[in-house]
């Protein structure tokens, strides 16, 4: 999800990545994400794809947010897949500790619980990417300084785990 200066959504994405190392889909992660291997067979693409999607839809971004180290296990990945990372130039920085800040807690606070942590209402199912960026961004409007994410910029220079 793309966002502006003020947080709102600008532009989304949402990809569906065929696994190269477990492609038949578990019940676990079926009950846990709500995508089916239908899904997967149907609209899924390849992992070198999905990235060179999302790194032209990044094309641009001053920052990459995650909340966790979704970003290592991107590159986990990469270095599975054996591709070149497209995503090399890009800045990632995640929201961990400053949702753990704002929020009072001593642990991570997982993307999916933002909306009950924070009191908003969903955006959509929990450990949907889409629905949990959705979270993020809403989490973030509702804690972050006046000046918004510009305000944290000098932070996050120093620490990309806010």
């Amino acid at each position: 999800m793309r966002l502006d200066a003020e947080l709102r959504e600008v532009a989304a994405l949402e990809l569906i990545v065929r696994p190269r190392l477990n492609p038949v889909l578990s019940d676990f992660i079926i009950d846990l994400t709500g995508i089916d291997q239908e899904r997967v067979d149907r609209e899924g693409v390849d992992i070198a794809e999905a990235l060179a999607r999302l790194a032209a839809f990044a094309d641009g971004a001053r920052l990459l947010l995650a909340n966790g180290s979704d970003a290592d296990y991107v590159r986990i990945n990469i270095d599975l897949a054996g591709i070149d990372d497209p995503l090399a130039g890009q800045r990632f920085a995640s929201t961990s500790r400053h949702f753990q800040r704002a929020s009072g807690r001593g642990r991570h606070v997982v993307s999916s619980t933002l909306p009950e942590v924070f009191g908003f209402a969903p955006p959509g199912r929990a450990h949907d990417g889409l629905a949990d960026a959705r979270a993020i961004a809403e989490a973030l409007r509702r804690t972050l300084p006046p000046g918004g994410l510009a305000a944290l910029m000098p932070v996050i220079e120093r620490d990309p785990w806010l």
